[in-house]
């Protein structure tokens, strides 16, 4: 099922998400099923549970949209329920970034070009995976949903200046994305 996809403003999206009952394995995989099927809708290639509405710790990533761009996330797609970042790399990395929650916004955010997360896959097995490159920033940026911050909370002020009135604007409900979005 296509969830709607939560925009600025709405309160989850600030929330810090909760862990996943494990034991909950069904419903789990139902809502995986669903945000798959959003993302898809969406065109975008990362979505966290928050992102429709569900303070869960549950993030799925799909590179294969970008592999002309970088022919290494050709087929790379994850699932990860509570996920946690076990180590970052001293040296970080600036890339253009773009949110479904926040259409027609982009800015330039710096992260750790490579992390080490832990992670339940979809079969609920313990998963400790390092990634670089734009896969690192694809989770990362969902990541940071699942702690309740959104990608334009890490721009310069000045960014912030700029980009302002396009977020005042999706606070005021005058944008319509080409996907089902709630405001609140």
């Amino acid at each position: 099922m296509i969830l709607p996809i939560y925009l600025y403003g709405a309160e989850v999206l600030r929330k810090k998400a909760e862990e996943a009952d494990l034991s909950r394995k069904d419903e789990i995989l139902q809502l995986v099923s669903d945000m798959k099927e959003t993302l898809a809708k969406a065109d975008g290639v990362g979505l966290a549970a928050p992102q429709v509405g569900v303070s869960k710790r549950i993030l799925i990533v799909d590179g294969d949209p970008l592999k002309e761009t970088y022919p290494y996330l050709k087929d790379w797609r994850r699932t990860m329920i509570n996920p946690v970042v076990l180590e970052e790399s001293a040296t970080k990395c600036t890339y253009n970034e773009g949110c479904l929650s926040v259409p027609g916004v982009y800015a330039d955010v710096t992260r750790p070009d490579a992390i080490t997360v832990e992670y339940y896959n979809e079969a609920f097995e313990k998963v400790t995976e390092r990634l670089d490159k734009f896969s690192a920033r694809m989770v990362q940026h969902e990541l940071s949903h699942l702690d309740g911050n959104i990608f334009t909370d890490n721009v310069s002020p000045i960014r912030k200046k700029i980009i302002g009135k396009k977020l005042q604007n999706i606070l005021k409900g005058k944008v319509h994305p080409r996907y089902i979005s709630r405001q609140k």
